[in-house]
Formats: structure tokens, C-alpha cells, sequence
């Protein structure tokens, strides 16, 4: 038999690398343990096992598609290369100043987090170009050179470059990358009129800064990774999934690793919002749990909502405004310092708390074995039922209870005078209620109810909570896809190759010149089919267009979408129309007598997506075979119940399950409350609804 199509997508996390192997529509996937000081290793390792699956040899792989947290982890470590700044003379510490926002209003000792570059790395020549674009200093190549020769005599590997308003006139930030070329051809060089053209010197100083400061480390591994592969016999192309949710080429990433800082959860909501369509719902939170983090996505219309600027690393409990903004096109998440491996601690008010830090797979929870001795979200998970301590991960790795009891009592029950079931109680309803706080705030700040909404639960710790996450936030139904445990790996392999390409032009309505938007526009457009282009030579390229907008005076902007017919031919009547259209569904009214401004414009070139066969919902059969029973805690009933336990591949198509129950698979573990039951779709998704 011939092979046509041989893919895999591969997903580096916090705790675990998910590799997911199709060939020619069969899928086969596979959980190993992330090895920190060479990714590749366990990228190679997780191949070799879907291969083995699949009755393939590597050689057969004709397309990989990776997304990676390494270098968000280099941020948040701080483990980046020896990095220097050079910008505009007066604004050497933008990237300290920060914005006069204070995230924690109240706290009167507040801790600042310190920039990525301390003060002695960032240098200043003498330039200055205005708003418009125009120099009003020009900048002298002599003093370019004196800066540079100070870089390269303090050995910096990495160079980033933001000069003020360069992204409207780039010609003084690219006469500084001449020079670094000249005098230190070694060094990386990273320009802000590159890495992200737009306005506010503060996030996009701080971008180039952060694409600097991981581009050496993130070039590295991945020529590691390439040399692996082909020493595997791979030859094949390797793309990588980027924050927007489309797949770039791996040169691309290179230059820009920026855009990889979210790649694993931008996979995942691609991957719901397939889901989504196949089901046909048009009102989706996307819920995603890892072994570091979870994550909550709001995806309307089978789109995920996507913004132009997010935080990463954040220092105050994950709260906005805590970390370093980063500008460049995302997809618009809420990440909650919850995952698997998440650790808990009793704070000086005696409350439990969970995360940030996390036990990863180095050495893990305690239940591991691994020499972890602080309890995880794992740990509770295990001690409360949940988890079946001989059948974790398809049984590769062995839980122990006894090492959770332990860490459980030592670090909680000692403390709260509990025990350990009830410290393990205690966690989980804390996590669980963070992460359902989270989504509420965020449906209020996007105008969404989310009793509307359907959830969609994957990651290898999400279909654990999913159910509890349900009853807390008044969402009636939950759908669990096949290959859950794996979903991010799963949504590179759904994803369409996109750029998206961005850039400030400043424009008053009262000042409209379509002839401008228009040439803007199409410079825009050309720019992102060309990233596309290099990926998918033949492919169809389709176009989206965005412009942001605000009324005068206000301090930020919503997107509006325009169609390729109003792109090309731009008119003041129809932007105002869609902007008081939008501005009103988000706000409830619009503001008479105020000017409107456009400060960002954005292009986005796209293959068309997948097409997705719509599901017909099985008609109930009957109960699925319970393999045995055993005791889990229902927390809405704070009490053990005997509880069935089924083995998801054994359910057959309209299968039924009462909880309290436990459905269990290679991957994941689906906890059904007692509140809820379940059937088996036909494309084989758990379906979850409310009793009666």
C-alpha cells in the first residue's frame, strides 16, 4: 500500500511533549516526558513511538508542524542570550518606565517586574524622527559606530534595535544594522521596524527586545532540531505554529521567535475551534490544561478572538499588567498559573494557594517519584480518585499515592489541621475556582455570557476539572474530542499557513485618504502572502484585513474587520459605520460628537481552512460497559461516591454514562460529576450534558 500523506505534529510543554502522528487520516499519539536541556531528545523519542504505532519508518514523515514553549520559558527564566539595546537618545529606559499603570492599586510596597535589559545594555544615539515620519535629527553613521564598537567590546551575541517612530520611517534603525554588520557580522541583530511596526515605544521596545533576547537561543535548537531529524532519516519540511495561529516557515521563526511565545496554546484553540465547526457552534470556550498552565480561549463563530498585544511572564499571580507586553498578532487567551504539575502552599492569611510555580517533569509532582516533596494539582487529583495510580499515561509512568498523602499532609494538613483528603479537597476547589474566576472576568471584558457558551476541554489535565469548571460557571454542555490529551499537537496539524502583517499609520476620520489606506493596504497584503508564500508555493492565498479604531481621546482601539472589497476601495462612511456597529455591541452605546482615529492597520494572508464534515448526533444505546468501580470525590456533594470506571475505546457510537463517573484513556482521564452525564458522538467526542 502506498503512503500519500505522513504528518506529525509535535507540541514541547511544561511537563509533557505531545507527539501526534497522521498518516493518510489515522491518528497515533503519544505523551513522554519534556527533557529541558535538549527538547530534540524527547521530540525524537515521542517520534520514534507514534512511528512504531503506525508500522512506519521516519523516513515515510513528509511534513512536520512544531510548536514549542521554550521560548516563552526563556523569558520567564531569564536564560536568554547576553542581549544589548541601542535606541533614541532620552529614551534609554522606556523598557523600565513602563506605563503609569499600576496592576495592584492598593499595594503600597509594589515590585515592579525589573526590564528583560538592566541599564548598562542599552545605548542611545543621537536621532529623532517625529510622528509623521519626518527626521528631525538625522542620525550620524560616526556615532552609530563609536555605540557599536562599546557593544562589541563588552561581547554582546544578540543586538536589538528601537528607534523612536521607525516604524513609519525604518531608514535610521536599518542605517544601525549596516554598521552592525560591518564591525560585528556574528552578532544577531533584531530591528522593532521589523519585529513589530507599531506605535507605543513601550511594547514595542520590548518586543524587539524580547525577540533579541531568544533568537540565539531559539536559532540554536532549532538547527539542533533540524540535524536530529535528518540524522533520523527525516528530510522533510519543518514549519512552526506562531501565536496567531497559523504555521510559518522554520526560517521565518528563526528570525522572528518572538512569535512562537504562545505557539502550544494558539494549536489548541485552532484545534477547538475545528471541533466547533464540526459540531456547528457558534459559541465556544475553549479550555486547555497542561501540566504548567490552563488556558481559556472565548471562540465565536468558530474563530478564535485574537488581539495585537499580550503579557508574558507575568510576576504579581498572573494579574494583567504584571509582565512584559509583547505586540505582535495573538490569539486572545487568559492564561491561569494552574496545570497539572501547578504546587500549593498555605500563605501567611492561612489560605491555600496554587502556582505559579510548577514541578514540570523535573522532578515532577510528588506522586511521580521523581524526588518532588510540595503537593501538585496531580497530587490531589490522585488522592481524590481521579487518577488511577497503575494506569497513568497508558500506564508508562506509576503513581505514587502514598508520596501524595504524604506531601499533601506536610505541606497543607499539618499546617490547616486537616488530613489529606481533604487537603487534597481543598486544592483542587481553589484551582478549580481561580480558573472559573478567570473566565468569568473574561467573558464580562468581552460582553459574553457564558451560559450560552458550550465548552470544549483538552490537555492532559483538563478533562479532569472540565465537569467542575461546568457546574461552577453554569455551562450545561462540555464536549471531550478524541486525542484531547494531546489537542495543541492536534490543532498544528489543522492550522492553515498565515502571516499576519502590521503597521501604525495614524489617521483621523475628519482626515480620511482612501488613496493612502488603499497603498497601505496592498503593501500589507503583499508582505503577509509573501511569509505564506515561501511556506505553501502553490497554494491558494486568501486575504484578511483589519483597522484599529478608537474615538479621539480614548486610549485604545478595537478591531474592525473589513472585507477585501472595502480594503480596496476605502471609504470614510463605511469604517465609521462598522467602528459605531462594533464599539456599540461591546460597549452598549457609542459616543456622539467625538472624532474617530485609526492608529493600526493589519493584512493577514491565509490558506483556506479545512473543510469540516458536520457531526449527526448518535442516537442513544444504552449504558457502556463499566469495567469496575471505585471511590471518587464529587465535590459539589464535598463527599466520596462509588464511582463507575469505562474505558473510552471500548464505548461504542450513542454509548451512555451516568456520573458519577470516570472515563478513562491513554492520555486523559474524563471525570463525570454526579450532576452530569455523557454520550459517545459518532467522531467519537464525549459529549457532556446536565441530568434531566
Amino acid at each position: 500500500m502506498q503512503i500519500s500523506s505522513v504528518r506529525l505534529g509535535v507540541d514541547i510543554g511544561g511537563t509533557f511533549t505531545d507527539v501526534v502522528l497522521e498518516v493518510d487520516g489515522a491518528s497515533f499519539s503519544t505523551k513522554v516526558l519534556t527533557t529541558y536541556a535538549a527538547p530534540e531528545n524527547a521530540i525524537i523519542d515521542g517520534m520514534h513511538q507514534v512511528c512504531t504505532k503506525a508500522g512506519i519508518t521516519p523516513h515515510a514523515i513528509t511534513q512536520i508542524i512544531h510548536g514549542t514553549t521554550l521560548a516563552t520559558n526563556a523569558l520567564i527564566e531569564r536564560r536568554g542570550a547576553k542581549t544589548a539595546l541601542i535606541t533614541t537618545e532620552g529614551f534609554r529606559d522606556v523598557i523600565e518606565m513602563r506605563t503609569e499603570s499600576r496592576f495592584e492599586q492598593y499595594d503600597l510596597n509594589l515590585s515592579l517586574p525589573e526590564p528583560l535589559l538592566a541599564r548598562q545594555m542599552r545605548y542611545t544615539v543621537a536621532e529623532r524622527v517625529d510622528a509623521r515620519g519626518d527626521v528631525l535629527i538625522p542620525l550620524n553613521r560616526a556615532d552609530v559606530e563609536e555605540v557599536v564598537a562599546q557593544i562589541k567590546t563588552a561581547g554582546y551575541e544578540s543586538v536589538a534595535v528601537g528607534l523612536m517612530h521607525s516604524y513609519l520611517n525604518p531608514a535610521h534603525e536599518q542605517m544601525v544594522r549596516e554598521v552592525l554588520a560591518d564591525m560585528m557580522p556574528d552578532a544577531m541583530v533584531s530591528l522593532s521596524c521589523e519585529v513589530s511596526p507599531q506605535m507605543r515605544e513601550y511594547e514595542r521596545f520590548n518586543t524587539v527586545v524580547a525577540n533579541a533576547y531568544i533568537k540565539p537561543l531559539m536559532k540554536s535548537y532549532l538547527g539542533r532540531l533540524e540535524g536530529r531529524l535528518k540524522d533520523e532519516g527525516v528530510a522533510c519540511n519543518i514549519f512552526l505554529m506562531h501565536s496567531g495561529g497559523g504555521i510559518i516557515s522554520i526560517e521565518s521563526a528563526a528570525e522572528f521567535p518572538v512569535r512562537l511565545v504562545e505557539s502550544g496554546p494558539a494549536g489548541g484553540a485552532v484545534f477547538a475551534a475545528h471541533i466547533a465547526a464540526r459540531y456547528g457552534l457558534d459559541k465556544v470556550l475553549s479550555f486547555d490544561m497542561g501540566g504548567t498552565t490552563a488556558k481559556i480561549c472565548l471562540i465565536k463563530n468558530q474563530t478564535p478572538k485574537t488581539s495585537r498585544v499580550f503579557e508574558v511572564a507575568r510576576t504579581y499571580r498572573f494579574k494583567k499588567g504584571s509582565g512584559m507586553p509583547i505586540s505582535i498578532p495573538v490569539i486572545d487567551m487568559v492564561e491561569i498559573g494552574a496545570g497539572g504539575g501547578s504546587l500549593a502552599h498555605v500563605d501567611a492569611m492561612r489560605q491555600i494557594r496554587v502556582g505559579p510555580e510548577s514541578a514540570g517533569s523535573e522532578p515532577g509532582p510528588a506522586c511521580y517519584g521523581r524526588g518532588g516533596l510540595k503537593p501538585a494539582v496531580t497530587d490531589a487529583d490522585l488522592v481524590l480518585g481521579k487518577l488511577d495510580p497503575d494506569n497513568f499515561a497508558g500506564g508508562s509512568i506509576k503513581l505514587d499515592t502514598a508520596g501524595s498523602e504524604g506531601a499533601l499532609s506536610t505541606v497543607l494538613g499539618d499546617v490547616l489541621d486537616m488530613d489529606a483528603a481533604t487537603s487534597a479537597f481543598g486544592l483542587a476547589e481553589v484551582v478549580d475556582e481561580n480558573m472559573a474566576n478567570a473566565a468569568r472576568v473574561h467573558a464580562v471584558e468581552n460582553g459574553e455570557d457564558l451560559s450560552e457558551y458550550t465548552m470544549i476541554a483538552f490537555g492532559g489535565a483538563a478533562p479532569l476539572h472540565a465537569g467542575r469548571l461546568c457546574e461552577k460557571l453554569g455551562v450545561d454542555r462540555l464536549l471531550v474530542p478524541p486525542g484531547a490529551g494531546v489537542g495543541s499537537a492536534i490543532g498544528f496539524l489543522r492550522a492553515p499557513f498565515s502571516f499576519e502583517a502590521n503597521r501604525s499609520v495614524y489617521m483621523r476620520l475628519s482626515d480620511f485618504d482612501a488613496a493612502k489606506i488603499k497603498a497601505l493596504l496592498g503593501e500589507l497584503q503583499n508582505e503577509a502572502t509573501g511569509f505564506v508564500r515561501n511556506c505553501a508555493p502553490d497554494a491558494t492565498i486568501l486575504s484578511e484585513f483589519k483597522a484599529y479604531m478608537r474615538y479621539a481621546g480614548q486610549g485604545w482601539e478595537i478591531p474592525i474587520v473589513l472585507t477585501a472589497e472595502q480594503a480596496a476601495n476605502p471609504d470614510a462612511a463605511t469604517f465609521e459605520r462598522l467602528f459605531a456597529d462594533d464599539y456599540a455591541k461591546l460597549f452598549g452605546r457609542t459616543v456622539d460628537g467625538l472624532d474617530i482615529e485609526i492608529t493600526v492597520w493589519s493584512a493577514n494572508a491565509t490558506t483556506p481552512p479545512e473543510q469540516v464534515a458536520k457531526v449527526a448526533l448518535a442516537t442513544p444505546q444504552g449504558a457502556a460497559a463499566i469495567t469496575s468501580r471505585r471511590p471518587m470525590f464529587d465535590p459539589a456533594l464535598a463527599e466520596f461516591q462509588d464511582s463507575a470506571v469505562i474505558l473510552r475505546d471500548e464505548m461504542g457510537e450513542g454509548a451512555e454514562v451516568s456520573g458519577p463517573a470516570i472515563i478513562t484513556e491513554d492520555e486523559t482521564t474524563i471525570i463525570l460529576p454526579t450532576s452530569r452525564k455523557a454520550i459517545r458522538q459518532p467522531d467519537g467526542c464525549i459529549d457532556v450534558t446536565v441530568k434531566g
